[in-house]
């Protein structure tokens, strides 16, 4: 799908250059994949605390 985007020149260059990327394309497709992993970690942050503990749990056994 081709769509137009008004993109800071500058912020899109510095990203070429510190990822290595070959094109513009490649640049903004990988940024938009670290958002989305990102944001999804920060819910799974978000859970800690809030499930609860299994205490029949062993953790020694699944070492063997």
């Amino acid at each position: 799908m081709a769509t137009n985007l008004a993109l800071d020149n500058s912020l899109l260059n510095l990203a070429l250059q510190v990822g290595s990327f070959k094109t513009k394309k490649d640049t903004v497709n990988a940024a938009l994949k670290e958002f989305i992993e990102r944001h999804k970690q920060l819910e799974v942050i978000e859970l800690f605390g809030e499930l609860p503990c299994d205490t029949d749990y062993d953790y020694k056994k699944g070492r063997k």
